[in-house]
């Protein structure tokens, strides 16, 4: 039986129940956090979060995927309190979030450096604690392949070789970076089933969406809410097209929403993404499914099996 770690330690990927595979507590401006501790309210930060988490309880979710790593602000005693007020499995991740450069001390160390240290939160814990990491964050976006991004795609791939973890790698599917992704990780030796290209959703392109699929890896169809980037109609007719072409085996749905966002203030981002929440998907993106024809199996299928198929490399 595989086991899958948790905030709360370890538990059997069958018990995992039906997942929100791409959700944040925290989208912290990680140094901002640390230098002016003035502009945060944590209680208010926790407070929200708990609140945002048993609204998707109230839906059956058992478990939140939450991919915030080094640079977005991680805080795993956070997430610790989080989840024993509210019982929910918390999964968490090693990585290190950038879209061009990398802080000086990774910058003057090649990939293997950096690769020590996600092993060493998998392996001994994260932030001095005794919480692992479930699986392994990078990130590429539009400013594509840089130097330092490309760096942090190779030390994630070492890291997963040495500690078997799966990857979850952000990508931009404008310009269709989860293809560079999967180069650089086949490149590396990884074997692309271990492989979820984050925010494949973002686009309603059939011919690169199967492009990635072929390749064998795992999409998240994971922004429903983010208007700004496709509308939800679109996002959903997506998923269905995928559905009803037999893909719904390596589709995973969520929101990619946060508990707590500092990067953007809240009257721009009600702008930018009126209805977004993290029980989005429950309220409407399930409803709408259903009426484009995708079946209560397939919808278990991408929301209970494929996260747990995905982490536990089952």
């Amino acid at each position: 039986m595989a086991m899958i770690e948790t905030v709360a330690g370890p538990v059997e990927h069958t018990q995992l129940g039906r997942t929100l595979a791409h959700e944040q507590l925290l989208t912290v401006s990680e140094p901002l956090l640390t230098q002016f501790p003035h502009l945060y309210d944590r209680e208010a930060m926790y407070t929200a979060a708990v609140e945002t988490v048993r609204g998707v309880q109230a839906h059956g979710v058992r478990t939140i995927v939450d991919p915030c790593v080094a640079m977005l602000g991680r805080d795993v005693a956070f997430h610790a309190r989080v989840a024993e007020e509210t019982g929910v499995n918390l999964v968490v991740a090693t990585g290190l979030y950038t879209y061009n450069v990398l802080p000086p001390y990774f910058q003057w160390r090649d990939a293997d450096a950096l690769a020590d240290a996600l092993v060493h939160d998998i392996e001994q814990g994260i932030q001095g604690t005794s919480i692992k990491a479930a699986f392994i964050k990078c990130a590429t976006d539009e400013p594509g392949l840089t130097p330092d991004v490309e760096k942090v795609l190779r030390a994630s791939a070492r890291a997963h070789l040495r500690t078997g973890r799966p990857i979850m790698a952000h990508s931009h599917a404008a310009t269709r970076t989860g293809l560079e992704q999967a180069r650089i990780f086949h490149e590396e030796g990884v074997d692309l089933r271990a492989v979820q290209i984050a925010h494949t959703g973002d686009s309603d392109d059939l011919d690169y969406i199967e492009r990635l699929l072929d390749l064998g890896v795992w999409i998240g169809m994971d922004r429903f809410g983010v208007e700004g980037l496709l509308p939800l109609e679109r996002r959903a007719a997506t998923v269905a097209k995928l559905c009803a072409r037999g893909h719904a085996g390596r589709m995973m749905l969520s929101q990619d929403y946060s508990a707590f966002n500092d990067w953007v203030p809240a009257d721009k981002l009600a702008e930018f993404a009126p209805a977004w929440s993290m029980t989005l998907l429950f309220e409407t993106v399930l409803p709408r499914l259903a009426e484009l024809g995708v079946g209560h199996d397939q919808i278990d299928v991408m929301l209970e099996r494929n996260p747990a198929a995905w982490l536990s490399g089952s």
